[in-house]
């Protein structure tokens, strides 16, 4: 492998200091502008075109279109700090070394910065794809304004690498995500007459059915699909028979089953009313021969299959995820990256796609 990264020092500095500046400025989901507008800036005073669409910020390589186009991709979007942190979460501190604490310092500042540098690195000689790198808002909650909205105004995508924390080892499948509202209608009638139908003792059917139905595909990355029943709401008053219950069903979807294939088989056996929010959210899968993945596995990284959505699923392509930090520690108190992560996770990413070959 033709590696580049001999000055890799000087852009982990540059990415340090970029990471403390997004820390810095809040950038809930929806709420990016402003650390949008801190990238831009940031990269037109570093002499590049900068391509913006709403609060997404991408860079691009020339575009040869006899070449494959492969896309390197995080979000610039956190989540609200949850309770017990025990110091300013858009203040990056350092007070014990090789650590930065911040709200999105690990998801997924570090994933940003690195992949900022390794553009910068791999864009500085000719290779046999075309690069682009977007830094996306609206990861966190899914949202149509991210990745989503961005992706018809690039060229066809061969393949992405989309930084998350994940101990820079490859995901090569991610579960998907399906949220279904079921309703139930009955009669309502008093309760101290046998008189009604109880929406209830109807709707128990398909709980039950949701709770025992074993979809028959199962992955050896993902497992099994997985439905759970976790809202269930009914009823008035204590004397009345409910008329209508209604619950929520969460379902993780394995690379087997896209969600129109599992909302069209749940229809034909509850039967309850289904509405899904949206099937968009679909499981991703990459198989293990492709180049990208074959070179992480000659280096000793170890592929697997996450539980855990993000933008994979809104790719219509082959994609891996991979990045520096560790999953355990996002949307946590006291959020927090290792500064050598990124230095590793800068190499790793410049080893791997360097003079890679897409096929």
């Amino acid at each position: 492998m033709n590696t580049i990264n001999e000055n890799s020092l000087e852009y982990f500095y540059d990415a340090i200091d970029l990471l403390k500046g997004m820390i810095a400025i809040p950038s809930f989901s929806r709420e990016e502008k402003d650390v949008a507008d801190f990238l831009q800036q940031y990269w037109m005073r570093a002499g590049r075109k900068v391509h913006r669409q709403g609060n997404n910020v991408w860079l691009s390589t020339a575009i040869d279109t006899e070449k494959p186009t492969l896309l390197l991709n995080s979000h610039i979007d956190t989540v609200r700090p949850v309770g017990g942190w025990s110091r300013d979460p858009f203040t990056p501190d350092e007070p014990e070394g090789d650590v930065i604490y911040g709200l999105g310092s690990n998801d997924a500042g570090a994933s940003v910065v690195s992949l900022y540098e390794v553009f910068t690195i791999l864009s500085q000689k000719e290779q046999a794809y075309n690069l682009i790198f977007l830094s996306s808002a609206e990861e966190e909650i899914s949202g149509k304004n991210g990745l989503e909205s961005v992706l018809p105004l690039l060229p066809r995508i061969s393949f992405a690498v989309v930084g998350e924390p994940t101990g820079m080892h490859p995901a090569i499948a991610e579960k998907g995500l399906m949220v279904l509202d079921c309703t139930v209608t009955g009669r309502a009638g008093h309760a101290a007459r046998d008189e009604g139908v109880n929406a209830i003792s109807l709707a128990l059917r398909d709980v039950e059915w949701f709770n025992r139905y074993q979809f028959p595909n199962k992955s050896d990355l993902l497992g099994a699909v997985k439905m759970s029943v976790t809202q269930i709401q009914a009823g008035t008053q204590h004397n009345v028979i409910p008329d209508r219950c209604t619950f929520v069903v969460d379902i993780r979807s394995n690379e087997f089953y896209s969600n129109e294939d599992l909302l069209n088989r749940i229809r034909e056996y509850v039967h309850c009313e289904v509405t899904p929010r949206s099937t968009r959210l679909n499981s991703s899968h990459t198989e293990i021969s492709h180049p990208f993945v074959r070179r992480a596995v000659m280096m000793g990284k170890q592929p697997f299959g996450s539980p855990a959505l993000s933008d994979q699923a809104l790719m219509p392509f082959a994609s891996v995820k991979m990045g520096p930090g560790d999953s355990a520690r996002s949307h946590s108190a006291d959020e927090y990256i290792h500064p050598s992560e990124i230095r590793e996770a800068i190499d790793t990413y410049v080893t791997l796609l360097d003079g890679l070959e897409l096929v």
